[in-house]
């Protein structure tokens, strides 16, 4: 990112000073072009780029550790004891680790700063493995998970996921798990649920909803992308929606060639039709090929629909968006760079989210 001298100043002051919030970013080190890249993903001990978080600058980042590797290995979504021992071998690793903490409560985000660490609130990318086990959501609250996805790309017990031809929108189940994340004080993600599931969680949920890491279907039209009426609702409820940078996703008609500035044009979109007050950044980039992680994915579900609906060519990474070390820091200075004033940036960047962990988190 391309700066003069005083818009650099600005942007390591805010970086240096104010919270920055990822709602949804990777440690884990995917292998670039790896045949085997499965059998990769569904080992416990993948590695983890401490040292690239480092020096990322975030202050608190969502962070899923790879609950997906129950995706692609198991056509029935994420199995139960998987996530159990996911969690527990990531955690294991992190208190040996002095520049990353695990955080709990609002509380912890806060005091990582001070403490020169980086905050990872612990996520799921769905609550697959639930199964139909309500009571399950206190076991995951128990183990430190503090948001969690209502659906991925397929079906499961509480609703429709996006990649999915019909949806029904929100179970019976999926309202009683909503009802008890709201009890307990757990964030609610719908970024990969279908467009009426979607709408029905929203409606459903006495708190704020997030949409961690999407886009603008107004200008992208594929599932992947929230319509304008459910990037509206989830801002009228006071949510805060994440702009995504992973490869292939968050392009626009006017930049069909993925890079920084066809992610920040949905980010301008989003400002325009919800207000500064409910964007934030929600990059989802890894460290190494994320593309071969995308395609093992799609090739092991059978499942290609989140971005049909637009011709575009196939790339492994988003220029200027490459990496956590990298997207928060250059997204921030694109927005110094274009003349957004200190407030704006500081909102996006995230208070926006911190606004929604302080109400939410307990």
């Amino acid at each position: 990112m391309n700066l003069n001298e005083e818009k650099e100043r600005l942007l390591k002051d805010i970086m240096e000073t104010e919270q920055i919030v990822s709602l949804r970013d990777h440690g884990f080190i995917s292998p670039k072009n790896d045949k085997d890249i499965i059998s990769y993903c569904s080992q416990l001990h993948t590695h983890f780029h401490y040292e690239g978080i480092a020096r990322s600058g975030i202050d608190v980042i969502f962070e899923n550790f790879m609950d997906g590797i129950s995706l692609i290995t198991s056509k029935n979504g994420l199995k139960w004891d998987d996530v159990i021992y996911l969690l527990g071998i990531r955690y294991a690793d992190i208190q040996k680790q002095g520049t990353v903490c695990i955080a709990s409560s609002f509380q912890d985000v806060k005091q990582a700063k001070a403490n020169r660490q980086t905050a990872l609130l612990p996520s799921l990318e769905a609550a697959s493995a639930l199964e139909n086990e309500l009571d399950r959501v206190d076991v995951l609250y128990g183990f430190g998970i503090r948001c969690m996805g209502i659906t991925y790309n397929q079906s499961n017990t509480l609703g429709a996921g996006l990649g999915e031809k019909f949806d029904g929108g929100l179970t019976y189940f999926g309202q009683q798990v909503i009802e008890r994340m709201n009890q307990l004080g757990m964030m609610i993600d719908i970024s990969h649920c279908g467009d009426r599931t979607s709408m029905d969680v929203i409606e459903a949920s006495d708190q704020p909803v997030l949409i961690t890491h999407a886009g603008a279907r107004g200008l992208w039209n594929t599932p992947r992308m929230k319509p304008d009426e459910v990037l509206k609702a989830c801002a009228e409820k006071g949510g805060v929606i994440g702009v995504c940078a992973a490869p292939n996703t968050t392009l626009t008609r006017k930049r069909s060639s993925h890079s920084i500035e066809s992610v920040m044009e949905h980010f301008d979109y989003i400002v325009d039709l919800v207000g500064i007050d409910h964007i934030g950044f929600g990059p989802d980039t890894f460290f190494g090929d994320h593309s071969a992680i995308q395609h093992a994915f799609d090739a092991r579900l059978g499942i290609s629909d989140s971005h049909i609906g637009e011709e575009f060519h196939q790339t492994s990474y988003v220029e200027g968006l490459e990496n956590p070390a990298e997207a928060m820091k250059n997204m921030i200075g694109w927005m110094v760079k274009k003349g957004y004033d200190r407030t704006e940036i500081i909102k996006a960047a995230g208070s926006n989210a911190m606004r929604v962990m302080e109400e939410i988190l307990q």
